[in-house]
């Protein structure tokens, strides 16, 4: 064989093994993406509510199981220390009637016996009377005058011109914002309980009354909210219109006042609206509308930080690493944050163990941020973005660590959508939002709804002030305005 045909034939080999080079690579690239892809997959296949946001009900048969405790092997009910809550004996100048049961013979030998026990043992049994509606008729005559006009007389005043009075439309309103019944249920429980014939429309005029007679005391307490030093933000979707659109309510919860609203939006604008200016520590799951809040005043919650984590600690690699030893951080935290909550471990002493504690968090998250473009990565920049909205609540007393005081806070407007499917028009999603935060508001200062509902009514009519959903001592007395 010549030179040139071994020239040619070493200039084809060559060209062979640059296109099997290139060849190679379009298989390697592909290889890595097939595997990125089946890697996405199983992740989503393995989502639940211990590494993502959704919620239990969502999870499937396929689910990981959470981890069941280990029997105690106690009786189930109160233990022993626990506070017993017990109903207690009516006064007695407030019972009906009181009948004494004196034995005649002793039960052993059948003696007979005489006198009284001293201090008898008392047992109470309460009923409930027959509660038949009070009505009452205002005739309104007509006289004329002999200038050919004719002059009508009018409602005194308080009295309303419907055919309802506040405490019907308190109740109606009862029964739909904080009992979840329907427009048809309402009806039937009134006639069933008073024999109130009611239709549904007039149902619906009694939401109009009582929606507008508390719009006043809820702006006051969402006023309230906004200057508190210590508040917790969430939000869940809900529906509205016919074409049933979707909105979102939002929450604001304090110590001792809670805001619902509901908004088209689910973005910055609508938390600015919840939350007006920066004022206090705000406590949020880290959703992005609320990051215009500054750091140093916000607080991340840990829960859902944890199932972040989770979702780290099950994929592959590096990422797994770093997540099971960010999880074992989370849970020594969450083990010292507990006995501080229960008073077993002094405040200073827990600051101590959270500077080292924080030093090794964060330092893995560096790691994480290092690592080749991945979801974990990302995830780990963003957290580390804003790394001092991760440690408020050990700096600031009486900041929580979790979010879980809104969360169980909005639980009640996610059972109503889910009963009611939400609402018809946007004056039903402002009775909503309304009578969500007298409940929610009026359950954390343990006063009665019914009578507030009430009173709002009677007020309305008279055109007086009505009740204020603010706890007494700031009705009373205005504290000073929070640090903003």
């Amino acid at each position: 064989m010549t030179n040139e045909a071994l020239v040619r034939e070493n200039a084809e080999l060559r060209r062979q093994l640059a296109e099997r080079d290139i060849l190679i690579g379009q298989l390697q690239a592909e290889l890595l993406a097939l595997r990125n892809e089946v890697a996405a997959l199983k992740e989503a296949l393995g989502k639940s509510s211990r590494n993502s946001s959704k919620p239990p009900s969502s999870d499937g048969p396929a689910a990981p199981l959470r981890k069941r405790k280990r029997p105690t092997g106690r009786k189930p009910g109160g233990q022993p220390g626990h506070q017993r809550h017990e109903r207690e004996l009516v006064p007695i100048d407030k019972v009906n009637k009181v009948v004494e049961c004196i034995p005649e013979c002793c039960d052993r030998c059948g003696k007979r016996l005489h006198g009284k026990d001293p201090n008898p043992e008392r047992h109470q049994v309460s009923d409930l009377p027959k509660v038949e509606p009070v009505t009452d008729e205002y005739r309104l005559h007509s006289l004329g005058c002999s200038c050919g006009h004719t002059t009508r007389a009018k409602l005194p005043a308080g009295v309303p011109t419907g055919a309802f009075g506040p405490t019907v439309v308190a109740t109606a309103a009862l029964l739909m914002g904080v009992y979840r019944l329907g427009k048809r249920l309402v009806p039937q429980l009134l006639d069933d309980l008073f024999g109130l014939p009611m239709s549904t429309g007039a149902v619906i005029g009694c939401q109009r009354i009582a929606s507008e007679a508390i719009a006043v005391p809820v702006q006051e307490a969402t006023s309230f909210v906004r200057a508190e030093p210590i508040k917790h933000a969430d939000e869940t979707s809900w529906r509205e219109g016919a074409r049933r659109t979707k909105v979102w309510l939002w929450t604001a919860v304090t110590a001792c006042v809670t805001v619902f609203c509901v908004q088209t939006r689910r973005n910055t604008t609508a938390a600015r609206e919840l939350l007006g200016k920066v004022c206090g520590v705000l406590v949020s799951d880290r959703f992005s509308a609320y990051l215009w809040w500054p750091d140093r005043l916000h607080q991340f919650c840990w829960a859902h930080l944890k199932r972040d984590v989770t979702a780290i600690s099950e994929r592959e690699g590096e990422s797994e690493r770093l997540g099971k030893a960010m999880l074992e951080e989370i849970g020594r935290m969450f083990a010292w944050w507990h006995r501080v909550r229960d008073g077993t471990m002094a405040r200073s002493t827990f600051r101590v163990y959270m500077r080292a504690l924080q030093r090794r968090f964060e330092a893995l998250l560096a790691e994480g941020a290092a690592l080749p473009a991945c979801k974990t990565s990302r995830t780990c920049k963003k957290i580390l973005r804003h790394s001092d909205a991760l440690w408020t609540f050990v700096r600031v007393e009486g900041v929580e660590p979790t979010n879980n005081t809104a969360e169980r806070t909005v639980r009640h407007g996610v059972i109503l959508r889910n009963i009611s499917g939400g609402t018809h028009s946007q004056d039903g999603s402002r009775f909503i939002e309304r009578i969500l935060t007298v409940h929610a508001t009026l359950r954390q200062q343990r006063r009665p709804i019914l009578p507030f509902l009430r009173d709002a009514c009677q007020s309305a009519l008279l055109g007086k002030p009505g009740p204020s959903l603010l706890p007494p001592v700031v009705t009373n007395q205005p504290s000073g305005p929070a640090t903003c």
